[in-house]
């Protein structure tokens, strides 16, 4: 767990001295001026905000909040207005700030009671109306009630206990962030405790009603607790209205984003071409099981009900993709809210109109879209409005949508626009190539300018840090925004995969452990996805060992060479193998599919399931490793699918391998050089040298940088081996 923001203990004998006190942090290594309280036009609420321990007049100002007073011994907050009813609170013992969601619960739980079948359990899943991954922000509902800011994770709540059910890329954020009303579900961890939530509710008492808002759970998921739960004489239910938004007064608005035509240059094939590939897909499907051919006495109109004729699009990405265009509805994702409805003659974007400006209207009729309004899905849905035959959805489909059409009028199959947007071709493979290369470029001025202050002395914490990163990133052309928020993260930190630092939870990157930066960033032409690990000192064995066993892990992956029909799942021990010899692992994935200006995870293909793997396929490599309270090591870089020569030929032009993207020196501070192979240390000092090669153009402005850079591609590595004997990497 990270150390206490405020190391020193405050006077709180009284107001004044409360408001006008300074103290210095032992981890901040800075003093913090005071606080000066609003004026009492602006303070609107008076509700006090209790502490577990003693906090400055500035922790406050760094979280937003208003006027500090003592109070028994304590400090408590008097919110403003704008913050009124968030029920913020600081814990010094985790350095996190916590939301004390017990008035949140009662409420929710008597609104439980309140339904015309009271509900035992109400799930609070994390996704939207569309399934998205990261969610706008009035979509954050399972945030809201619980104060678990991770993208991943569902909430279950029963008039006894809140639930929160997360992987384990989240077991020790969750358990930092929830208040004591709350327990941690580790879903993966073994045993009982393991099991995900819909195997936890099929085993409640029997006879239950379960929650939920339909737009908010996949078809999938939907038909499994359904199952589940009619097996245990329990039944699954959808309140009219969500729950959590009845308990949310102060909800933020709607997003109304401008959307806007991604360029042919970035995208590399129209939309017209992509709209008449998804036609013949739909022509190509089977009809129901119940179809029939012969003909009835009133023709063939019945047997033809049950034909493929058309599909519903509720993914955002894909709706994106497939129309070319881009919005701003999400964040970290360029996309805008949309259902997209596509038929062998006729194609309808239903889509709020504030966000169409006139030449993405003209540019949709151009390739014969219809505007209708976002709302207007589900009367369409419900009352055929498509004419005959069913149509094809996805498993991770809203639920809603197969309430609307109803059993009879759908099919489901897989999804077509998830494969085919999964095949990058030649011009978004350019344009990753491209933005790779600039979004290197600014990590390398950055590690410099870091690198800079370590050796200086000068205290840098990991949100500073991350700061930084997005101002150099924020300089490049076609720049658009982070891909996610940067993983900025140092000591016990960093032995947390998907951490992220805020100003007031922060520790200062130290010369003892090693330092984590994930960062991603979206460019016109690409997504980026980048990790690397640094050690500002002198690493100890079992780092070194660790390090070396993540970068074996690493080159094993980059380096294989795999016949057609090969799965990422059947790689995906390769980039476990150095680690499991010694009884480590980890429990993430080692890669994921990258979108191409678009969500940084995409399927259907990555390192953790079954689809071969195909040229095209862009995935991340990102093996690690992490030691719960003491430190954490990950290593990532994008790549792609390609075609390669072999020697043997077997089997014909059948052999694939991988192209890397990603433009950062990997460090070898922390190698232990008798661990690697003579082909993998061959492999670092290629890797290290051609990032140089090809990042030293763009860097002819910044000394420092170019300076970093050289030093970071040309280094021999650690100290001698035993016996003073210099390690060559070739």
């Amino acid at each position: 767990m990270p150390l206490p923001f405020f190391s020193r203990k405050m006077s709180t004998d009284s107001t004044s001295s409360a408001n006008t006190a300074s103290t210095t942090s032992l981890t901040a290594r800075a003093e913090l001026s005071s606080l000066t309280s609003p004026s009492s036009s602006t303070l609107q609420t008076q509700e006090s905000i209790p502490y577990s321990g003693r906090i400055s007049p500035s922790a406050a100002a760094a979280v937003g909040w208003g006027k500090v007073v003592a109070d028994g011994g304590y400090l408590s907050v008097h919110t403003l207005g704008s913050m009124s009813g968030d029920g913020k609170q600081l814990d010094l013992t985790t350095n996190l700030i916590r939301t004390d969601s017990t008035a949140r619960l009662a409420e929710l739980r008597s609104l439980m009671k309140a339904e015309p079948e009271s509900l035992g359990y109400y799930i609070v899943p994390s996704e939207d109306a569309h399934q998205s991954e990261h969610v706008a922000a009035p979509d954050k509902r399972r945030e809201f009630i619980s104060g678990f800011t991770g993208s991943q994770g569902t909430a279950v709540i029963s008039q006894t206990e809140a639930l929160l059910f997360v992987d384990a890329r989240y077991y020790t954020q969750a358990e930092r962030q929830l208040d004591s009303n709350w327990r941690v579900r580790k879903v993966g961890s073994g045993g009982m405790e393991g099991r995900d939530w819909v195997q936890w509710l099929s085993d409640r008492p029997k006879g239950v009603t379960v929650g939920v808002d339909s737009r908010l759970i996949s078809h999938e998921t939907a038909s499994q607790i359904t199952t589940a739960l009619l097996a245990n004489g329990s039944r699954l239910k959808f309140p009219r209205l969500n729950l959590i938004d009845v308990v949310w007064k102060n909800r933020p608005p709607k997003p109304y984003g401008q959307i806007y035509v991604h360029e042919e240059r970035f995208h590399g094939q129209a939309a017209s071409e992509k709209l008449a590939a998804i036609r013949v897909w739909i022509k190509e499907q089977k009809p129901h099981q119940s179809y029939s051919s012969s003909k009835t006495p009133s023709g063939t109109k019945s047997s033809m009900a049950n034909v493929p004729t058309a599909t519903i699009i509720a993914s955002l990405p894909n709706i994106a993709w497939l129309l070319n265009l881009r919005g701003s509805d999400l964040p970290f994702t360029p996309v805008f809210h949309a259902y997209f409805f596509v038929s062998l003659v006729a194609a309808v974007l239903f889509v709020d109109r504030k966000k169409v400006p006139r030449d993405v209207e003209s540019y949709l009729k151009s390739i014969g879209v219809v505007l209708r309004d976002y709302g207007d899905v589900f009367t369409f849905l419900r009352t055929g409005g498509w004419g005959a035959g069913r149509v094809l959805i996805e498993p991770q489909t809203p639920y809603v949508i197969s309430l609307m059409l109803s059993s009879p009028r759908y099919i489901l199959a897989a999804s077509y626009s998830d494969e085919m947007k999964a095949l990058k071709n030649e011009a978004e493979v350019e344009g990753f190539r491209n933005a790779y290369k600039r979004d290197g470029a600014a990590m390398v001025r950055w590690y410099a300018w870091l690198d800079e202050k370590m050796t200086k002395g000068e205290p840098v914490s990991e949100w500073g840090a991350s700061q930084k990163l997005t101002e150099y990133k924020r300089l490049n052309e076609e720049f658009v925004g982070l891909a996610y928020e940067n993983i900025s993260a140092t000591g016990p930190n960093a032995a947390v995969p998907h951490y992220t630092p805020t100003r007031t939870n922060a520790l200062l990157i130290d010369n003892r452990t090693p330092y984590v930066m994930d960062s991603g960033g979206q460019y016109f032409d690409g997504t980026c996805d980048t990790t690397r690990t640094m050690h500002y000192g002198d690493p100890t064995d079992d780092q070194m060992e660790a390090y070396t066993k993540v970068l074996k892990g690493h080159i094993a992956l980059d380096s294989v060479i795999f016949p057609e029909g090969t799965t990422g799942a059947q790689l995906d021990v390769l980039a476990r193998k150095a680690l499991w010899k010694d009884g480590m692992n980890y429990l993430h994935g080692s890669g994921h599919g990258v979108g191409s200006f678009l969500n940084v995870h995409e399927g259907p293909h990555g390192f953790s399931n079954h689809v071969p793997l195909r040229p095209g396929h862009v995935l991340t490599n990102e093996p690690g490793f992490y030691k719960e309270g003491e430190f954490g090591v990950r290593i990532e870089s994008a790549m792609v699918v390609r075609r390669v020569e072999t020697k043997g030929r077997f089997g014909g032009d059948i052999w694939l391998g991988f192209e890397r993207f990603t433009q950062v020196p990997i460090q070898t501070t922390m190698i232990k050089p008798e661990m690697l192979t003579k082909d993998e240390r061959r492999w670092i000092k290629a890797h290290n040298s051609q990032v140089r090669l090809t990042l030293t153009p763009l860097l002819q402005d910044d000394k420092r940088a170019l300076k970093w850079l050289k030093r970071e591609s040309t280094r021999p590595g650690p100290a001698p081996v035993a016996g003073g004997v210099k390690v060559e990497w070739d």
